[in-house]
């Protein structure tokens, strides 16, 4: 057996100079809710037996040596790779207690790219502990802690002392547990504990360390259990889609008892970054009818994240934020009201050509639309709607610039519309005939019978005219013409 005790140093400074895995300052255990969790996941990478005992994480990493190459090579990858907390402490031993006690007598300290203890460099720089768990102190011994008093008077003061003594007297007079502690210890019981497992939802709580009675400064709290999902999401391999943020609140200060509110990305998301921001915006505008004592958040929804690949170009590394967390931030901070998006419609009528959404209802289809460009013609498909050009390569229909709200009706001199003079037809006519599929009730706002086409002003300015036709529901006489947009 080979076990490995870490042990997070909740004083860890941030200036430790070491980094995480995105290559910035690496998280102090001051910046996650639960540093020894976090700890223990990031241990499941290298071994499926972990298990958080006394403030510590133990790895058993016996079984797993072949697979990393041979110990030197496995203790180089725990030791040297990055860590979610930046300074830790470590020892090692034959069974989980003795690594335990190691770690509690004289704790080596690690930074994240330190060398493996085992190492010459290690060696000069750390005090390596007594490797005879005899000489080990008893107050390492976790089952011995509640009688340290007694054993001191009685003499014994390390492992070996203990054990010296007859067993069956030791077992009546402290309990068969410290037999069975010390049987452990050496070897001879096997190691039984509640494996860690990495949970399929995420769900962490904070204690607040005091009352907080604005909703604005849940974001203090709130950034601690959003640096615990992004461990819990790069060891999934996941992005979050969703996500819940609720608090407790003073029950004798109002009725309400708890809150929540429900933050959604378009896209799956690992930087916690843009979730802060989202966070921020949605919290400067709820108010708290009492103040809050806990935080609760939680996974709503997650994805498999798609590996980005590396590229030493640099005019494809991204820069700033993308077009689908711009759009995000912006409807948090407005309202999703104030951003509004253009979705394409099938109907071939310019005024049903296009709709005004929210943003945040439509940004999913910026970041999962397919797009396949052709040769000759591009073909765009995007929400099932299909704008196809012509076979020369060429948009078929020749649209304006500006289209007006609502078509302005011209006047008719002699059968020719006029509009500051009379205007000069160049292209056309180009028919529309659509919406007779609809209801009687709708067909007088819905069909369109037209001819359109393009016409010269007599101060050069291009507009987009049509000329109603028969048959018409609204029964209009032919030879109504009407303004409908302008080329710019």
């Amino acid at each position: 057996m080979d076990w490995i005790a870490l042990q997070p140093q909740p004083e860890a400074p941030a200036q430790a100079g070491s980094t995480d895995a995105t290559g910035d300052v690496s998280n102090d255990a001051a910046r996650l809710a639960d540093p020894l969790r976090a700890l223990g996941w990031w241990a499941l990478r290298y071994t499926p037996k972990v298990v958080l005992l006394a403030d510590a994480v133990l790895m058993e990493v016996s079984a797993c040596t072949r697979l990393w190459g041979g110990r030197a090579a496995l203790l180089r990858h725990i030791y040297m790779s990055k860590k979610p907390v930046a300074l830790i402490n470590y020892a090692q031993g034959d069974t989980s207690l003795i690594a335990l006690a190691r770690l509690i007598q004289t704790p080596a300290r690690s930074v994240a790219g330190a060398p493996p203890p085992d190492h010459p460099a290690a060696a000069r720089t750390a005090r390596r502990p007594p490797d005879a768990p005899d000489d080990l102190p008893l107050h390492t011994l976790l089952a011995a802690q509640p009688h340290l008093a007694t054993l001191a008077r009685l003499g014994c003061t390390t492992w070996g002392q203990l054990r010296a003594l007859p067993r069956g007297g030791l077992a009546r007079r402290f309990g068969a547990a410290l037999v069975d502690a010390l049987d452990q210890a050496y070897g001879q019981r096997p190691d039984v504990y509640l494996w860690l497992t990495l949970p399929e939802v995420f769900a962490a709580a904070l204690e607040l360390p005091s009352a907080v009675e604005s909703a604005s400064a849940l974001l203090f709290g709130a950034r601690r259990l959003l640096a615990q999902l992004q461990v819990w999401l790069r060891l999934r391999q996941r992005g979050v889609l969703a996500l819940e943020l609720a608090w407790q609140m003073d029950a004798r200060r109002h009725t309400a008892k708890e809150g929540a509110l429900v933050l959604r990305t378009a896209e799956p998301a690992q930087d916690t970054a843009h979730l802060q921001r989202l966070l921020a915006e949605r919290l400067h505008q709820t108010t708290l009818p009492a103040p809050a004592l806990w935080l609760h958040l939680r996974s709503l929804e997650t994805q498999p994240l798609v590996g980005q690949s590396a590229s030493l170009l640099p005019d494809e590394q991204p820069h700033g934020d993308s077009l689908v967390q711009l759009l995000e931030r912006l409807s948090a901070r407005l309202g999703a009201d104030k951003v509004l998006r253009c979705q394409l419609q099938a109907d071939h009528r310019p005024e049903q050509m296009q709709a005004w959404l929210a943003a945040d209802n439509t940004s999913n289809s910026i970041a999962t639309c397919a797009y396949s460009v052709r040769a000759r013609g591009q073909k765009i498909i995007k929400n099932a709607v299909v704008v196809d050009s012509g076979s020369d390569g060429t948009a078929s229909p020749l649209l304006p610039t500006w289209l007006l709200a609502v078509p302005r009706k011209l006047s008719v001199r002699q059968g020719q519309p006029q509009y500051q003079g009379p205007l000069t037809l160049l292209a056309g006519p180009q028919r529309l005939e659509s919406g007779w599929w609809a209801d009687q009730a709708d067909a007088v706002t819905v069909v369109a019978l037209r001819d359109y086409f393009v016409a010269r002003t007599c101060c050069a300015v291009l507009l987009w005219i049509y000329r109603e036709r028969l048959g018409h529901a609204a029964q209009q006489a032919a030879g109504d013409w009407y303004l409908h947009g302008v080329f710019a």
